[in-house]
């Protein structure tokens, strides 16, 4: 199922409080509660009672999730976390949490400094800009899983799904891992839990794009099922370099 869908969140109250936990990643409920309903007139706890009420039935339909802290996060419908080792490497593959986001961005940004992988460049920029990881509400959503050794992410995999009818049938994908655990199979770990999750929703296709000069990206989705669909020559440039983008797609 994924994500609940938030266009049939109808009683106001719930959709103030499911927009404020969405804009926000995660957020304490006290916090919560003091920002979207004013204090309560002495002996008459009648705010109090309402947002307690909402946010119950949030949680009771699937839309929001909290944890033993009080911290409030959109709830995910995924499968819990996977373990594998490989070269006597402990791997966890499970969805990202809200906390993982600077290590999300860390591993983007280190990917980046040794391939030239633009697009997931844009998303970490995105990222740093809203200081939010996860994405779900009537535009579109945004989905993350990671790879993690002894806590770390060593590896992600990313989408973004719009909610545009036109294209609600799609999803685009980021993947990465760093440089010191490929080879390891991550990559493809990552990758078969993306696709697994977009299935169950219901997506029939997923696309990205990758540098022409990526070639060894180019050759792993190509080696798991991926066609290039078109090329977009001199679409990057980089210095005084121009670089064709590939667009690789794979029906589901």
């Amino acid at each position: 199922m994924g994500m609940t869908d938030p266009l049939s969140i109808e009683e106001s109250d719930r959709t103030s409080i499911y927009e404020y936990v969405e804009a926000h990643g995660a957020v304490d409920r006290d916090r919560a509660r003091a920002e979207l309903f004013p204090p309560d007139p002495p002996g008459e706890p009648q705010h109090s009672r309402a947002f307690q009420h909402n946010l119950a039935i949030l949680k009771r339909d699937g839309y929001l999730e909290e944890d033993e802290n009080g911290t409030l996060r959109i709830a995910i419908d995924a499968a819990d976390e996977e373990e594998f080792t490989a070269d006597d490497v402990a791997v966890t593959i499970r969805p990202a949490r809200q906390e993982d986001l600077s290590g999300i961005v860390g591993a983007m940004r280190r990917v980046v400094e040794e391939m030239t992988y633009i697009e997931a460049e844009t998303v970490a920029d995105e990222l740093d800009h809203e200081d939010v990881l996860l994405r779900h509400n009537e535009f579109e959503s945004r989905m993350f899983f990671v790879a993690t050794v002894d806590d770390d992410v060593v590896g992600w995999a990313h989408l973004h799904t719009p909610n545009l009818e036109k294209l609600s049938h799609t999803a685009e994908l980021t993947v990465g891992v760093l440089e010191e655990y490929r080879g390891m199979g991550i990559g493809s770990q990552l990758l078969d839990r993306a696709l697994e999750w977009v299935r169950s929703r219901g997506h029939e296709k997923v696309y990205q794009s990758v540098p022409s000069t990526n070639e060894d990206a180019i050759e792993f989705f190509e080696d798991r099922g991926w066609e290039i669909e078109s090329v977009r020559e001199n679409h990057y440039k980089l210095g005084d370099e121009y670089i064709d983008e590939v667009m690789m797609g794979i029906v589901l």
